[in-house]
């Protein structure tokens, strides 16, 4: 399964950037995101996004 993490902007929680990965790096990036404080948002990936 692959999901979209979206990076979310810190003062208005738009979506800054986003990238699909498969769900073995969803663990690493939310990890990383919680390390540095950063605002993210995941949901599983559309098929036209593979």
């Amino acid at each position: 399964m692959r999901f979209e993490i979206m990076r979310l902007d810190d003062v208005d929680g738009s979506a800054v950037d986003s990238t699909v990965v498969d769900a073995a790096s969803v663990n690493r990036i939310v990890q990383q995101a919680a390390a540095t404080g950063q605002r993210i948002y995941i949901r599983p990936a559309e098929s036209s996004a593979l």
